[in-house]
């Protein structure tokens, strides 16, 4: 399996789910970097004051949201921090919707879900549970200290967390000011069944192996070419790794039991046996309306 980025555990009533998070995607495209053609060392940004042009250290920097034209409140590195919420390690399930009912516009990045430590009942009996009553989940995440609003859905035989964009993030569709002629267009038959007879003729099997970013192509054969006729230049790098924690199994007909006619109760410990302690639930506080953050 690809490599987690992030290891914890679906909060699903009482009922803790350990996952690995897997992303979905990768980032291709061309990475040019900046580099001084004196010494090929890497080029790197200056942080420059931008009313006398000169460079500023990393001490005298501080950080300001703009409250006013041209005044700003300052905000010290703890007062940030402590206003990053905490991280659970939980996808907390909070509701369960149609499938249909996210709007387009709101979805994000998507990320595969892994059953971890053991977990592959308790993930699979999920997953059909979504499938039967054509369901999603929605939950909170806390990743990097930024808490996301995410959606659980399946995907054939897996779970994917699609992160979606916070509601104050989605623009209406208001503001692009579509006239009647658009709301309420008055076509002639014949246009549409000529319009129709094209896309059935344009129509075709999603075949993904064929759409690829010709640009991307060309760069890289470029590249490739100047490689192998010698033409390289060495730049030091270090890469670094994180490793996460992650969440243990607990019962699972005993605490949907409970998670059902008891919510909030901790199971009891059966006579004469350890029981497993349940991971602590989290119930996030409403999102607030977002407003603009400083980026340092």
């Amino acid at each position: 399996m690809a490599r987690a980025i992030w290891k914890g555990a679906i909060s699903f009533g009482l009922v803790h789910i350990p996952v690995a998070l897997v992303s979905a995607t990768s980032s291709q495209g061309v990475d040019f970097d900046w580099l001084d053609k004196r010494s090929m060392d890497p080029v790197g940004y200056k942080r420059v004051n931008k009313v006398t042009g000169k460079e500023v250290t990393k001490e005298n920097i501080v950080k300001g949201v703009q409250y006013q034209k041209g005044q700003y409140v300052l905000l010290s590195e703890e007062e940030i921090r402590s206003a990053h919420p905490k991280s659970t390690q939980t996808i907390d399930i909070f509701s369960f919707v149609d499938s249909d009912k996210i709007p387009l516009q709101n979805i994000d990045t998507p990320y595969f879900l892994a059953p971890d430590k053991r977990g592959g009942k308790v993930y699979a009996l999920l997953r059909e549970t979504l499938i039967k009553t054509n369901k999603v989940a929605l939950a909170h995440v806390v990743l990097h200290t930024r808490q996301h609003l995410a959606a659980l859905m399946p995907l054939e035989s897996a779970l994917v967390l699609v992160m979606l964009r916070w509601p104050a993030e989605v623009r209406e569709l208001d503001i692009l000011e579509l006239g009647d002629e658009v709301i309420k267009p008055t076509l002639v038959k014949g246009e549409l069944e000529m319009a129709k007879r094209l896309v059935q003729d344009m129509s075709a099997d999603w075949e993904p192996q064929e759409y690829r970013d010709s640009f991307e192509d060309k760069i890289m054969e470029l590249v490739e070419k100047k490689a192998k006729e010698g033409r390289l230049e060495a730049v030091e790098t270090d890469p670094g790794e994180e490793q996460r924690k992650s969440a243990d199994v607990i019962d699972l007909t005993e605490l949907l039991k409970r998670s059902l006619g008891g919510k909030g109760k901790a199971p009891e410990k059966p006579a004469g046996k350890t029981a497993a302690k349940p991971a602590k639930t989290s119930k996030s506080a409403p999102a607030k309306k977002a407003t603009k953050a400083s980026r340092g």
